[in-house]
């Protein structure tokens, strides 16, 4: 796996994922939506911790600078 998300890109997935994750336990994403929600912020948190994004892949996008 060759990275392919920028330091910008991975900020913020994660301030994402950590919104997502505390809406959810604030009760104010419940239900399904919070359930599928959650998922969705396990998948931005893991995929910005090893800077690799399969779908980034697949759409030929690269955020990370070139050195």
């Amino acid at each position: 796996m060759k990275k392919n998300m920028g330091n910008m890109d991975k900020g913020i997935r994660l301030a994402i994922a950590a919104l997502i994750i505390a809406l959810y336990f604030l009760n104010v994403i419940p239900g399904t939506l919070g359930i599928i929600l959650m998922v969705v912020a396990v998948v931005f948190a893991a995929t910005s911790f090893i800077s690799f994004c399969p779908l980034y892949t697949f759409l030929g996008i690269n955020t990370e600078k070139k050195k």
